[in-house]
């Protein structure tokens, strides 16, 4: 995780997540770190600093690596691989959101629509080949790759600098490698032998000679590949293949590395847990996760002494060791996990997501390191599915778009394109799902529900073919395709089916297992259809000499390879099997004679499976140990949206809801579960503990509530259904005596706690319709001039209403107060502001990026506050619990936006440094909570069905605060220019314009210069800056300056400095300046289409409309305003004067019809882009 210095400058802020930094990157160093320089960037960093730590010296070489990654901040992002080219501050997840947007300057980004082969129609049957196949040269080298790769072959410069032997192959490229262009990643990964003479038989099948060169036109075909071996033991081969070399480099007396040796090369499995727990040395750190993605794999890295998990939840890879209930993230993309693949020895972990600046990152699953990012690999829609070949030299992706695009890509090569790519036809179906021939990594099988492709490339480009399948072909039904596999020992495809049967498919010709493509690409044909049983078929692999199925019954079967049934494994509490993941250990030897399964034996020779873990639809998690066949659920998570979390008041422990209606309570400091409950009847949409911690109350999807003991989960009393809709929101008063809920239908109910029959049960009170559009928040309060509680309620409709309670009664809802909070935009949330001055306040944040304070008694608005500018506004806040320790004006602030959580330094004062967020949950978070010490911050992540736990580290939110520069530092950053800037220097020169004004200007005494200005002024320089406020965003900004000192000193302010007027603008100008959208869209409604199609205003129409809509002495001000831009002198004119002369003054200079660009350009004098001024000028 990583977060960097706040940027500062216009060209460093743009519109949410966007940055105004795209296209080809021009930073060598950043260049390195997209194609792998982030490892070396580890490798050192760790090195250096670990040096440093210890006193020791540190050498040339790691210095000026180590003045490279502080000279360039993509390097800063060490083990994190980070955005494209256009994200100047890369970092995946964690980026630096903790520098936000400029307030008033929106960036426009240029989308760079870079793609790799574009390949023709296909012509001629159901078969396609690349349009443009790639150039091959006399070497065998594509010209996109001669273009992109270094002279030497990656390989071949591993081994030159390394001084590896010719013959050593992909196990030399584990080593330490520091190529020309400053990468650090393996250049071919794991073969699953350590044999010379098979690495050479593997190397020759694959078109290369021992040397390591692509093998040559006109040296004859290769010959068929080899079947690869088995992995042997848990070790990765490629360690085994250079422990010599390794050996004989450290014999040297200065090899180079001195210590800064590869993360990757230094890594053995398990090493994840072994490392001491680091410092956290970011505001928000991702601490564990609750809940992963059933839709994708569960694969098993470890089995036995040490059980490992590796899933997916939301955007992080976990790799979850059970029996030492740890777990380890890895950390890269910003958007969810569409599809994952794991390398044969479990070594690598290749992900790729769906979304804007959608990424493919190769892990090393030994260290954690991100060893391969590729950008822009599907920039349209992200990628569907992909696969690592056998030998896990190349990775298959298919994009998500409607036209599917098939990409190959030689990951171990620091080419930004694919090897080769084609186009798909939309008519094949959704492809979601690939995978490669374990026996030939240039052939690849994809399939849709309803078609099923086979893909054969090679340096002629990307072939593919489509068989033509239905019901007519077997007269019997196929049903809908689920995945295929290739036999293990023939050349046949199956693909299992929903309809229980498998697809054969063999060749009708001869295939070419080459890289030399034949004219025309392999056909493929179904030669049999199988039917296996009833059940719908959902997973289909081959293992070892088996092909197994999983089905919507939760059965495993096990076939031979004449698909003859060995054995099933089944039970009847699972659910429809999602994947299933193979035990690395090898089974018992023959001597220890295992049980078998009984369930379903066909043959009467003893079959021995590996052990192997099972992953469900409905997001459960079991070990099979088929030795005794025993079902064991090791995760139980929520298979729906999770909408709903609450931490106990007192103790360490949290509560998660579901929509499937599963309540489950964690003990957070012990990552352990305690107790769970199912609702059967309804989903859970909100809960919230009691003051004291005693009652847990939940509201449900159907409008009911249930208060449940909070450490049993039992019901306290019967339900209650006086909703009219889904709850959203329920809470607690301070002394446990009322409770309070909001629905989607626009209601406020209240319940009491009373005394029936010697003992305390609870009873509806009164509801009432307080909202017409969605309620935000309820929040419960205590009164200033007593214990009582007050509640008060929050919509979208912009109404605070205040409920007497003590004046309620049986069906009778009071409604104290009701108060307008907003003229514009739209409120999001509401909270109690920590008593940190003399007055108290309400806090409320809208949707236009400002935090506004309102007084708890008056309800007027003190300040108004710009608040993060995070891409998107605050949803829920929530003031973070103290501790004893901590000094009581320290407060802090928790947050959720859209797709973030984050802290806030309180008080708030619009200084964007003393704020900090982090994607948690890109697809949306849906709620928000907080530790009863304020250690850990939880959200939940809705749709994504997880939960994230965040520790808290606050000393590093105030020493990012710090850095950003103390007083107006911060504030003049956020000006156009800055301090010395040429905005600064004219509101300077404005705050002199009023002196003179308000002095005279034809006086000729002495004038004295002073640094403030009256309050009535603020007005006009406001203006003057760009900035139109309404009547009421006048008198906010006036009352809010004139009383900042009553309270405490009993006198009104009269008068404002250039400093507080600074801060005042910033505070109160719109977070993104005023666009040109904004005036299309005001001119879309108010205006009509004149002759040319574009919408105008009547003059007539707009003048009315400011003056009685807008500014009682508009027209005066038009005037002058358009006397000065046409350059008419009236200086001397009176008031009365200007009023006479207005009409014809704007008769003669208006046109009848104004257009959007004459009102910005025009009568505003805002500046408007260069195709706005080319149409200008055309009318």
């Amino acid at each position: 995780m990583n977060q960097l210095p706040p940027r500062s400058g216009p060209a460093a802020y743009g519109d949410g997540d966007k940055t105004p930094f795209k296209g080809k990157c021009r930073c060598p160093a950043r260049r390195a770190s997209r194609q792998g320089g982030s490892l070396i960037a580890a490798g050192v960093t760790r090195t250096v600093l670990g040096l440093l730590a210890l006193g020791g010296s540190v050498t040339g070489a790691e210095k000026g690596l180590w003045d490279l990654l502080h000279g360039c901040p993509f390097l800063r992002l060490c083990q994190i691989p980070g955005h494209c080219a256009a994200k100047p501050w890369g970092g995946g997840v964690f980026q630096n959101i903790s520098a936000p947007q400029r307030p008033g300057r929106r960036a426009k980004v240029r989308m760079d629509g870079s793609s790799g082969v574009i390949p023709e129609e296909p012509t001629g049957g159901r078969t396609g080949v690349s349009s443009e196949p790639m150039e091959a040269s006399q070497d065998g080298q594509t010209a996109q790759e001669m273009a992109t790769l270094p002279e030497q072959d990656l390989l071949a410069a591993a081994k030159e600098k390394e001084g590896a032997p010719e013959d050593a192959g992909a196990d030399a490229l584990l080593g330490p490698m520091w190529s020309s262009s400053g990468m650090g990643i393996p250049g071919t990964v794991p073969s699953t032998c350590a044999k010379r003479q098979d690495t050479t038989a593997l190397r020759t099948a694959l078109g290369k000679d021992t040397a390591g060169t692509t093998h040559r036109e006109g040296a004859g075909p290769p010959g068929p590949p080899p079947a690869l071996p088995e992995p042997k033991e848990a070790t990765s081969s490629p360690r085994l293949g250079c422990r010599e070399q390794e050996t004989q480099q450290g014999s040297g007396e200065d090899d180079g590395r001195d210590g800064s040796a590869s993360l990757v090369w230094a890594a053995t499995p398990g090493m994840l847990f072994q490392e001491d727990k680091q410092t956290r040395l970011h505001p928000l750190s991702l601490s564990w996760v609750l809940g992963y993605n059933s839709s994708l794999a569960v694969h098993s890295l470890m089995d036995r002494e040490d059980r490992v998990l590796l899933y997916i939840s939301s955007h992080t890879v976990v790799i979850h060791d059970l029996l030492g209930n740890r777990q380890c993230h890895l950390q890269g993309h910003t958007n969810v996990i569409s599809c994952l693949c794991v390398s044969e020895d479990r070594r690598w972990v290749a992900t790729a997501d769906r979304g804007p600046d959608a990424l493919i990152i190769v892990w090393d699953s030994f260290s954690g390191v991100p060893v391969r990012t590729i950008f822009e690999s599907h920039p349209e829609d992200g990628v569907s599915a992909i696969a690592i070949s056998q030998d896990a030299k190349y990775l298959a992706t298919i994009s998500a778009g409607i036209v599917q695009r098939v990409c190959v890509w030689k990951w171990t090569s620091p080419a930004e394109k694919p090897v080769c790519s084609t186009e798909l036809r939309p008519e094949f179906g959704y492809q979601d799902y690939v995978i490669f021939n374990p026996q030939n990594p240039y052939e690849f099988v994809s399939n849709s529900k309803t078609q099923v492709i086979f893909y054969l490339w090679g340096d002629g480009g990307l072939q593919y073919g489509a068989p033509l399948l239905s019901s007519q072909t077997f007269n019997s039904t196929v049903g809908h395709f689920s995945q295929s596999v290739f036999h293990f020992n023939n050349s046949q495809a199956l693909t299992g089916t929903s309809a229980g049967k498998l697809v054969v498919w063999d060749t009708v010709g001869p295939r070419t297992p080459s890289k030399e493509l034949p004219v025309k690409p392999h056909s493929m044909k179904a030669t049999k259809l199988v039917p296996l049983q009833k059940e719908s078929l959902t997973v289909l692999t081959a293992f070892e000499s088996c092909i197994v199925t999983g089905d919507v019954k939760g059965q495993v079967k096990f076939y031979d390879g004449q698909l003859q049934l060995l054995t099933c494994y089944g039970h009847s509490k699972v659910g429809p099997i999602r994947s299933i993941s193979f035990s690395k250990t090898p089974p018992d030897p023959p001597g220890a004679a295992p049980n078998c399964s009984t369930s379903c034996i066909a043959s009467s020779r003893p079959f021995v499976a590996r052990n192997f873990i099972l992953s469900t639809s409905d997001a459960t998690v079991l070990h099979v140990a088929t030795d005794r066949t025993n079902f064991e659920k090791i995760m139980e998570e929520a298979k729906k949206t999770v909408n709903a979390i609450a931490c106990h008041p007192r103790q360490a422990l949290v509560a998660v809801g579901s929509h499937c209606g599963l309540l489950k309570v964690w003990d957070y400091q012990q990552t352990r579960y305690l107790v769970s409950r199912i609702f059967t009847e309804a989903g859970i949409q909100c809960l919230s503990y009691d003051p004291e911690g005693y009652f847990l109350a939940a509201g449900f999807t159907d409008g009911s509530v249930y208060i449940l003991d909070a450490i049993s989960l039992q019901s306290s009393c019967k339900e209650f259904k006086f909703s009219c809709g889904p709850v959203t929101h329920i809470s607690f008063s301070h002394d446990s005596e009322y409770l309070a809920t909001a629905d989607e239908k626009y209601s406020v109910t209240v319940y009491k706690r009373v005394l029936q029959n010697g003992s305390r049960c609870w009873e509806h009170l009164a509801g009432l319709h307080s909202h017409y559009k969605p309620i935000r928040s309820i929040l419960f309060g205590v009164q200033l001039d007593s214990n009582e509680p007050r509640l008060l309620s929050l919509g979208e409709d912009r109404q605070l209403v205040e409920y007497d309670l003590n004046s309620s009664s049986k069906d009778h809802l009071v409604v104290l107060h009701r108060d307008r909070v907003e003229q514009v935009a739209v409120p999001l949330c509401l909270a109690w502001y920590p008593q940190l001055s003399t007055e108290s306040f309400i806090l409320t944040a809208n949707n236009c990026y400002k935090i506004k304070l309102y007084n708890t008694t008056t309800k007027m608005c003190r300040k108004t506050l710009l608040g993060p500018t995070y891409g998107s506004p605050l949803e829920k806040i929530q003031i973070l619990p103290t501790t004893n320790t901590m000094d009581p004006q320290k407060c802090y602030l928790a947050y959720i936006t859209k797709d973030k959580v984050g802290l806030q330094i309180l008080p708030v004062d619009g200084n964007p440094h003393k704020s900090s967020a982090f994607i948690c949950h890109p697809d949306g978070v849906s709620d928000l909570a907080s530790s009863y010490d304020g250690r850990y911050v939880f959200t939940a992540g809705g749709d994504d069905c997880t939960v994230m736990k965040w520790e808290v580290n606050l000393n590093a939110l105030d020493a990012a605060a710090s850095l950003g520069g103390e007083d107006l530092i911060p504030f003049y950053n956020l000006l156009d220019g800055g301090r010395e800037g040429e905005f600064f220097r004219e509101l300077e020169d404005y705050f002199y314009y009023v002196q003179l004004r308000n002095h005279g200007i034809d006086t000729l005494e002495t004038r004295q210069v002073s640094t403030h200005i009256p309050l009535e002024e603020i007005p006009s320089v406001m203006r003057a800056m760009g900035f139109y406020p309404s009547e009421e965003k006048i008198e906010e900004m006036i009352n809010e300056v004139k009383f900042s000192k009553y309270v405490d000193t009993g006198e009104q302010v009269t008068k404002i400095n250039l400093g507080d007027f600074i801060k005042l603008y910033i505070n109160h100008r719109p977070a993104f300046g005023l666009s040109m959208k904004k005036i299309q869209r005001a001119f879309q409604v108010l205006g009509y289409d004149n002759e040319n199609g574009d919408k105008v205003i009547d003059r007539g129409d707009l003048l009315l409309l400011l003056q009685c809509r807008v500014y009682t002495s508009l027209e005066q001000q038009i005037t002058v305003l358009i006397s000065a831009h046409c350059g008419i002198a009236h200086c001397n004119w009176n008031c009365w004067d200007l009023l006479q002369g207005a009409a014809a003054l704007t008769e003669d200079e208006m046109p009848e019809e104004i257009t959007v660009e004459i009102f910005a350009a025009d009568i505003l004098g805002l500046p408007i882009a260069e195709p706005e001024k080319k149409n200008r000028k055309k009318r």
